[in-house]
């Protein structure tokens, strides 16, 4: 399969979330080239932003596993090519 570049953008809205998305986003280490993030404290939030390089199975399965945990939103934008 062809391999795809793009940008995730995770908000986290209860802090007790952040450890499940961390566990995900180590088993998806090897799909992950840069990572962001920046605690939101007058919002009570975080916003991680993430650059990944894989097949478009690899990022359809790290967004959707980040997206059903409740109080996670997930979206995501990636190359054609």
């Amino acid at each position: 399969m062809d391999k795809r570049v793009g940008v995730v953008g995770i908000v986290i809205e209860e802090f007790e979330c952040a450890n499940k998305v961390n566990s995900i986003l180590h088993d998806f280490a090897h799909v992950i080239v840069g990572r962001m993030g920046v605690p939101y404290r007058e919002r009570n939030l975080s916003v991680i932003s993430l650059i990944v390089d894989g097949t478009s199975d690899e990022i359809s399965a790290i967004t959707g596993k980040l997206g059903r945990i409740s109080g996670v939103n997930v979206k995501s934008a990636i190359t054609k090519k």
